[in-house]
């Protein structure tokens, strides 16, 4: 097996928080007590999906405050938040909430783009504005000025009994460093770096110079480096769906082999009019995994990743495929847990 140039610096998960519409609490306190065994496992970073009239977290800011409770250590992440659903001055004040009731510990990820469905959605989301609504960069350039302390208005000063701030309060002032900006195109790439954001490369890809899944994603990384002010120091966290399967039973394997192998078609060629490509499930032994990984084009140029947890599998299944992360899988790529650094490692069951 070769050796990673350089061993893997920080390891995250990505969970999309699924629940059922008849028993809404289970579903996430399932994912409160995934997170609390990530940081048990040592894990650098947990990470929330948004999924908006879906049942999934709508809400992951809230859920991330609960999260914030109920741990010490692991960063907290978006991956991502669609600022089509979002009014970016309300948002800024509740992301720097979050991350001052977590002691800094939040790392927002964010996304431009109408929303999905927004036919369908417009009228009850922006009954008013919907055809004069902006979707591109410049909400989330608004998000970063506030979030970085810009003015959100021409007044601040005492009337009467009551004390006023121009800019957002509270103010969190390391969080304009933690926002992170999730794009799977060229030009989102350059736009995350030009803004001194970090990066979050996507699962799914536009296929603009290359149909080699690994060698577009590589592109955006340099893009995105190359027009940062800190150049190849600048954060990049790889985002795949990896399922290692060393402490499965026999039942899980051929679950998690069957969810791969349904998948699969729609890795091989474009999809649909935006050339989409997406990206291989990678399922087996922590091993035969890693050996995958430093094979991949992307893998090789950086040192963060968020390895995503397949959608509709069950809580013990994730309780195995956090652990064979952090026990088999991490320390392959020459990650160390936290855990080594004075936290208690164990499980969680539920």
């Amino acid at each position: 097996m070769p050796l990673p140039s350089q061993p893997l610096r920080k390891l995250g998960f990505l969970t999309i928080g699924l629940f059922d519409e008849a028993d809404p609490r289970t579903g996430h306190e399932s994912t409160l007590e995934i997170i609390e065994l990530g940081e048990r496992l040592g894990f650098d970073s947990a990470w929330l999906r948004h999924r908006h009239l879906q049942y999934g977290i709508s809400s992951p800011v809230a859920v991330l405050a609960a999260a914030s409770q109920r741990t010490t250590r692991i960063e907290l992440g978006t991956a991502v938040i669609p600022l089509g659903w979002e009014n970016p001055l309300r948002l800024a004040e509740d992301l720097a909430t979050v991350d001052i009731l977590s002691g800094g510990r939040l790392n927002p990820g964010v996304s431009a783009g109408p929303p999905m469905r927004y036919d369908q959605v417009k009228d009850a989301l922006y009954p008013d504005t919907a055809d004069a609504e902006d979707f591109g960069h410049d909400r989330v350039a608004r998000l970063l000025g506030f979030v970085r302390g810009e003015p959100a208005t021409d007044f601040s000063g005492v009337e009467g009994f009551e004390v006023f701030s121009d800019r957002v309060q509270p103010h969190s002032a390391g969080l304009g460093r933690r926002l992170w900006y999730g794009g799977g195109s060229l030009r989102s790439a350059r736009w995350a770096g030009e803004h001194g954001m970090n990066f979050l490369t996507s699962s799914v890809v536009k296929a603009e110079e290359s149909e080699d899944f690994a060698e577009i994603q590589l592109s955006h990384v340099r893009a995105f480096r190359a027009h940062h002010p800190d150049g190849d120091r600048a954060r990049v966290s790889q985002g795949l769906v990896v399922v290692p399967t060393d402490s499965a039973t026999p039942e899980q394997r051929a679950k998690y082999e069957a969810y791969a192998e349904q998948r699969t078609p729609r890795t091989a060629v474009p999809q649909g009019p935006a050339r989409l490509m997406f990206a291989p499930d990678l399922v087996g032994t922590s091993a035969e995994i890693a050996e995958r990984l430093y094979a991949h084009a992307a893998f090789r140029e950086i040192d963060e990743v968020a390895f995503a947890l397949p959608f509709t599998f069950e809580h013990a299944d994730y309780v195995q495929i956090l652990t064979d992360i952090a026990t088999g899988l991490g320390p392959a790529l020459g990650w160390q847990p936290s855990a080594r650094r004075g936290q208690p490692a164990g499980g969680l069951s539920r």
